[in-house]
């Protein structure tokens, strides 16, 4: 187990967005379609069968209506494009390459080990893990014992209660449970570590790639340069699964 060092830089976080004009165009555009779309019906049934309407008319109307909401599709796509360049990415690329700390429960297997950093707060006279699989399956359990209050580095083996060695990927989620020497519960978070390798956009959400698995950029609690050398650390061991 170890004393991680004292964060270094806190990453500032995103603008609330602005009033979403988009939206309320759009909106004003489906009340006028569904208004021109009563108006025609009732136009329709009730034009003179020997002067019928000039389909012409209605039917640039409908051109300028789906224009309009064109228009409106492509500033979605604008305010997209800003949100992500001013609220998340350019501040995740610039992390590229630097060794972070990130809040995060899950963790993918890399180089055949997983590892975390687990922060309680006060002291805690025993705590236990278990790491569990994206289907919730438990693959490890383990005793840790006592932990002082701060910062105290976790690597799993990767290997499942059979003893088998997992292949490298993920997610493989840390659940901590620590107690105090009255019984009470200790609250702990769990971090990843690690060097920012890539960044990744999906559903609105920006990505760091960290150790192989994935992280949002708005969960980093500090960044630093990353060290020309990884030095030798103590962690706690993981205890092997009992064979019968």
């Amino acid at each position: 187990m170890t004393t991680t060092a004292p964060t270094a830089t806190t990453p500032t976080p995103a603008p609330a967005a602005s009033t979403d004009k988009t939206t309320l165009g759009r909106t004003g555009l489906a009340n006028n379609f569904n208004t021109f779309l009563a108006l025609l019906t009732t136009q329709l049934r009730n034009q003179d069968p020997l002067s019928p309407l000039d389909s012409n008319q209605f039917t640039q109307q409908l051109v300028q209506m789906s224009g309009v909401e064109q228009q409106l599709n492509t500033n979605d796509l604008l305010k997209k494009l800003v949100n992500n360049t001013s609220t998340g990415v350019s501040t995740a690329v610039s992390m590229i390459g630097k060794s972070v700390k990130a809040v995060s429960d899950d963790a993918n297997i890399s180089g055949g080990k997983a590892k975390w950093v687990i922060n309680v707060p006060a002291d805690a006279a025993d705590a236990k893990v278990q790491i569990v699989d994206k289907s919730g399956a438990v693959l490890h359990v383990e005793s840790l014992g006592n932990l002082k209050a701060g910062d105290h580095a976790f690597a799993w083996n990767g290997k499942d209660q059979t003893g088998k060695q997992l292949a490298d990927g993920g997610p493989y989620t840390l659940k901590v449970s620590a107690t105090d020497a009255s019984g009470k519960a200790v609250a702990s978070t769990n971090y990843v570590v690690g060097v920012v390798t890539g960044v990744e956009q999906s559903n609105g959400s920006t990505f760091l790639s960290i150790n192989g698995g994935r992280v949002t950029w708005d969960k980093v609690t500090s960044i630093q340069d990353a060290p020309a050398t990884t030095p030798a650390t103590t962690t706690i061991p993981t205890t092997p699964p009992a064979t019968s």
